[in-house]
C-alpha cells in the first residue's frame, strides 16, 4: 500500500511539475494575477521543486529531501495563491477555498510520510 500511496502521492507533484514548466505562460500570468513577484522565474523553480520532490517520493531516493520541497511549496503557495477570504464571487470563492484545502490535505500527508522509517520498502538507494 505503501508503494501505491508513493505513486499515487508523488505522480501528483511529478504531474504538476511538469505543468509549471509546460503551461508556463499560463502559470505565469495567473501568479503575476496574484501579485506574485518574478513570477515566471518562480513558476519554473516551484515547478522543478515538486517535480524532484515528486520523484523523491515516486523513487524512495532522499525521500526526506523531496518531502520537504512538497512541503516548503505548499507552506508558501498555498496563503498566496488561493486567498480565498478576499474573494466576494461565491464560484470563486468555493474554487479557491477548494483549492486551498485540498493544498492543506497534501501538506499532511506530506508531513505524514516524513514520519515512515527509511528506507521505504521498493525504494532506490544511492
Amino acid at each position: 500500500m505503501l508503494l501505491v500511496g508513493r505513486l499515487l502521492f508523488g505522480g501528483y507533484f511529478v504531474y504538476n511539475g511538469l505543468n509549471h514548466l509546460v503551461a508556463l505562460k499560463m502559470l505565469s500570468g495567473y501568479a503575476a494575477s496574484k501579485g506574485v513577484p518574478s513570477p515566471s522565474l518562480l513558476v519554473v523553480l516551484s515547478g522543478v521543486l515538486i517535480l524532484l520532490g515528486g520523484l523523491g517520493v515516486i523513487s524512495g531516493l532522499l525521500p526526506t529531501w523531496g518531502l520537504a520541497g512538497i512541503a516548503a511549496f505548499l507552506v508558501i503557495v498555498t496563503p498566496v495563491m488561493h486567498r480565498f477570504w478576499e474573494l466576494t464571487d461565491p464560484m470563486q470563492r468555493i474554487g479557491e477555498r477548494v483549492n486551498f484545502t485540498k493544498n492543506l490535505a497534501l501538506l499532511g500527508a506530506a508531513l505524514a510520510l516524513m514520519a515512515i522509517g527509511q528506507p521505504w520498502p521498493w525504494s532506490l538507494s544511492l
